[in-house]
C-alpha cells in the first residue's frame, strides 16, 4: 500500500524484518519441539536461540540466486548459527513455515483492527448520545420521509460496526491455524506433537486436515469480513457527504484552519475524507474476488495463490487500518447544523406528518382509500405550488367530517415520532456489550 494511505505500526506486520522474525520463531519453536523428542540432538535449540539471526540484504541476494525465498532464509540463517543449523527445517516443508507465518500477521494486524473499530464505536457513541435529541428528517429514497433524530442516525451505524466487529472476531478465530505438517500434510516425517507445539507458542490451533498449505476457505472468510466493514465505511462515508451538500448542510467534515477547498474556487469546503473513504472501501472490497478464488487450489497445492495473497493480506489490511482511523476522525469532528436540520424538517410545509393524519382519519370511521385519497390530494398540492399541509387538510371538508382543528394540531407534533428514540439507542449501545 502506498504510504498516503498506511500507518506505521500496520504497515511493520507486513515488512521484511517482522516476517523473517516469525519465519525464524517456528522454526525455532519446531526445532525445540523435535529435540524435545529426541528427533534433532540436544543444545539445537540453544544455538538457534544464541546466535540464530537473518541478513534481509543477503536473503535476497540468494533468492535472486536459487529463485526460492524459504531456502534463502535458511541459508541466511544457518550462516549465523553455524552447525546446528543443519538440524532445522527436519521434516517440514517451505507452506509451514509461509502458512503459519501468515497466520500470525493476520491475527497481529487483525488486533489493530479491532482496536481501531473499538475507537470508531466510541466516536459514534460519543455523537450518539450528543445527538439524541436533534430533530431531523428521515429520507427515503433521497426523499423526505418522516421525522428522525440525528443521534439515531448515528446508533444506528454503531450497532452495524458493532455486528462489524463481532464479524471480525470470528474472523481472527478462523484464520488462526498453524501447519507443520510436511509436504502433503500428512506429518510422514514428523509427528503431530511438533505442530501442537508450535500452535500453542503461537496462539494458534492446529490445522485439522491440511494438505501442503492450509485450506484458503478459512483466507476467504477473512477477507469478505474485511470487504463486509469496508462496505459498512462506504455507507456512513455517503450519508455524510450527502449531508454536507450544499442543499442539505446538515453536517460536514471539520475544515481545519487553512485548509483549502479548492485551487480555483476559494469558497469550496468539499467531503474530501469521506469521498477518499469511499475509494478505499471499493479497492479493499475488490480484493475479495481474489481471496474466493484462491480457495480452489489443484489437488493438494498449487502456488496461485501465493501471488495474490502477497499483495492483498498487506494492501487489505493496511487499508483498513487507515480507513478505520480516519472514519472515527470524521465522526469525531464531525461538524453538525441542528438550525439546518430542523429548516429542512420544516420545508415541505408538515408533510412528514402525512402519515399521522392517514391513521388518523381512518380510526376516525373513514376508509384508508378515501382516507389516503384524501390526504394525497392536499400534499399533493403544497408539494406543487407550495404552503402548509395542515391549513389545507382544515379547509377540506372531506376531512374536517372526521377530525376537528384540536385533533389536526395534535397530528403536526414530533413527539410520536421520538417517543421510542431512547430505547433505539439503547438497543443499539447493548449490541456491542
Amino acid at each position: 500500500m502506498i504510504p498516503r494511505y498506511s500507518r506505521r505500526e500496520m504497515t511493520a506486520i507486513w515488512e521484511p524484518d517482522n516476517r523473517f522474525r516469525i519465519w525464524l520463531e517456528i522454526e525455532t519453536l519446531a526445532a525445540e519441539a523435535m529435540e524435545a523428542e529426541g528427533i534433532i540432538p540436544a543444545g539445537t535449540t540453544a544455538a538457534v536461540r544464541a546466535r540464530g539471526g537473518f541478513d534481509i540484504a543477503r536473503i535476497d541476494a540468494i533468492e535472486a540466486e536459487v529463485k526460492h525465498d524459504v531456502i534463502a532464509f535458511l541459508t541466511s540463517v544457518s550462516e549465523h548459527v553455524g552447525p546446528e543449523a543443519r538440524f532445522l527445517h527436519q521434516g517440514m516443508t517451505s507452506s509451514d513455515v509461509l502458512d503459519t507465518c501468515l497466520a500470525v500477521q493476520l491475527c497481529q494486524a487483525t488486533d489493530l483492527l479491532l482496536a481501531d473499530l473499538d475507537q470508531l464505536l466510541a466516536a459514534l457513541k460519543r455523537r450518539a448520545v450528543e445527538h439524541a435529541d436533534t430533530p431531523c428528517i428521515g429520507r427515503s429514497h433521497g426523499i423526505h420521509a418522516e421525522p428522525v433524530t440525528f443521534g439515531l442516525k448515528l446508533a444506528g451505524y454503531y450497532a452495524e460496526f458493532a455486528r462489524n466487529r463481532r464479524r471480525l472476531v470470528a474472523a481472527r478465530e478462523e484464520i488462526a491455524t498453524a501447519k507443520i505438517s510436511g509436504a502433503v500434510g500428512t506429518f510422514a516425517h514428523l509427528p503431530p506433537s511438533i505442530e501442537a507445539h508450535v500452535a500453542g507458542k503461537l496462539g494458534l490451533r492446529p490445522e485439522p486436515v491440511a494438505t501442503q498449505v492450509i485450506p484458503r476457505d478459512r483466507h476467504a472468510a477473512y477477507f469478505a469480513a474485511l470487504g463486509v466493514i469496508a462496505s459498512s465505511i462506504e455507507r456512513l462515508a455517503v450519508e455524510i457527504r450527502h449531508l454536507q451538500r450544499t442543499e442539505v448542510r446538515e453536517a460536514e467534515e471539520y475544515f481545519t484552519p487553512g485548509q483549502k477547498g479548492s485551487s480555483a474556487m476559494p469558497h469550496k469546503r468539499n467531503p474530501v475524507l469521506t469521498e477518499n473513504l469511499t475509494g478505499i472501501a471499493r479497492l479493499i472490497r475488490g480484493m475479495v474476488t481474489p481471496a474466493m478464488e484462491n480457495v480452489a487450489l489443484w489437488h493438494e497445492r498449487d502456488i496461485s495463490h501465493s501471488s495474490v495473497e502477497r499483495v492483498i493480506a498487506p494492501d487489505a489490511t493496511i487499508a483498513l487500518d487507515f480507513a478505520l482511523a480516519r472514519l472515527a476522525r470524521v465522526v469525531d469532528q464531525l461538524v453538525v447544523y441542528p438550525e439546518r436540520m430542523q429548516a429542512n424538517l420544516d420545508a415541505l410545509g408538515g408533510l412528514v406528518h402525512s402519515q399521522q393524519v392517514l391513521l388518523a382519519l381512518t380510526q376516525a370511521g373513514m376508509s384508508r382509500e378515501d382516507a389516503y385519497a384524501a390526504v394525497q390530494r392536499n400534499a399533493m398540492a403544497v408539494w406543487q405550488q407550495g404552503g402548509s399541509l395542515k391549513p389545507r387538510l382544515l379547509a377540506d371538508p372531506e376531512v374536517c367530517r372526521y377530525l376537528s382543528a384540536d385533533d389536526l394540531e395534535r397530528l403536526f407534533d414530533l413527539a410520536p415520532h421520538h417517543r421510542s428514540v431512547a430505547t433505539l439507542i439503547e438497543r443499539a449501545f447493548s449490541e456491542n456489550r
